[in-house]
């Protein structure tokens, strides 16, 4: 059956990949990718599918009414992918205003968008992803799970617990569609370099500091990016509608650990050694959350869904990308990929 789906952030790191995913598997969907290219939406990442016929780019902000509505009439919009988020930790520290105004007013937008446009709500499916950081940390052995409590501690997490909030009560209120997604830490290629494994490869390469908060001990549950793209959509067509699936890499490990990795990994293609004495333990941030850790049990049994890539496995095939692609990395970090929009649309 045809859906025409508006995928929010598709031009981001993990929106990428699964506006990708669907564009390549589905051709008889008409995708549509919103996304307001500030610093980490990038159009190169979809370079390989933009001529598509089925394939659809709009510049543009989710908190503009007036567009998304224009959009939902233009395109027949019946289903939305909503991703598009500020998602730093960091970032939200210096400037929370933004995350309240992307990651709640976008996402409220969108639903109102919605409710206004579609008649028989249940035909249609408003899925938003989001972050386990909204459950803040938990100790050892547990798991988060799908009723655990909320408990943000970051700007960040609260603006996703927000709008998580607020999916829910556009469910129980206006019997809007829903599905709800909660993930662990992605990775994988074309992640923008101020997150931690795309940094420390370009900083052990350039022989760089690689900053380390605290002691390293936070720990963290890493999902490969593909994974978690097949994940999306397997929820998006077999999810049951009004649920949330947590979604994880059973890969948990102490932030060091991780970085000490990523440099045995790095000298072993680069054929040297002593990347290590690169980590530099700098001031912990605020609120950091000690340790996340996420039961999949939910899309495992009612889905058969489970991560395919081990850890070890994934950070070898992501260092792989990055050496193999340093313009990519080139671009990115000169700032030069944001020009594409510029070239390949906008002077058409």
């Amino acid at each position: 059956m045809k859906k025409n789906i508006l995928i929010t952030g598709g031009a981001g790191f993990i929106g990428s990949h699964v506006v990708r995913r669907l564009v390549l598997k589905y051709p008889q969907y008409q995708v549509v990718n919103l996304d307001k290219l500030t610093y980490a939406g990038n159009l190169e990442n979809l370079q390989d599918i933009e001529s598509r016929e089925n394939y659809y780019f709009v510049k543009g902000d989710i908190c503009d009414a007036e567009l998304v509505s224009s959009i939902f009439t233009k395109y027949a919009i019946d289903n939305v992918i909503h991703l598009a988020a500020e998602s730093h930790v960091d970032r939200s520290i210096a400037a929370p205003l933004v995350f309240i105004e992307t990651n709640i007013i976008g996402t409220v937008t969108l639903m109102e968008a919605a409710l206004s446009h579609w008649n028989a709500t249940e035909d249609c499916l408003f899925y938003h992803v989001s972050t386990d950081e909204v459950f803040g940390s938990i100790e050892a052995p547990d798991s988060f799970n799908e009723s655990t409590a909320y408990d943000p501690k970051s700007p960040y997490s609260a603006s996703k617990a927000s709008s998580d909030h607020f999916v829910r009560a556009y469910r129980n209120t206006y019997k809007l569609s829903t599905i709800i997604s909660n993930c662990s830490n992605n990775y994988g290629p074309c992640q923008f370099p101020e997150k931690l494994i795309p940094l420390c490869i370009n900083n052990i390469k350039r022989g760089l500091p690689l900053p380390v908060y605290g002691k390293g001990d936070n720990v963290r549950d890493w999902l490969h990016v593909e994974d978690h793209a097949k994940a999306i959509d397997l929820l998006f067509h077999q999810g049951n509608k009004g649920e949330t699936y947590n979604i994880g890499g059973n890969s948990e490990m102490k932030n060091l650990d991780l970085i000490r990795m990523l440099c045995k990994i790095m000298d072993e293609k680069l054929g040297r050694s002593g990347s290590e004495e690169l980590i530099e333990f700098v001031k912990d941030r605020p609120g950091h959350d000690a340790r996340y850790a996420i039961d999949i049990s939910k899309i495992n049994s009612q889905l058969g869904w489970q991560p395919s890539v081990d850890l070890e496995t994934g950070l070898e095939k992501t260092v792989d990308w990055y050496l193999t692609n340093e313009d990519w990395m080139t671009r990115v970090t000169t700032g030069e990929y944001q020009q594409y929009y510029q070239e390949q649309y906008f002077k058409r």
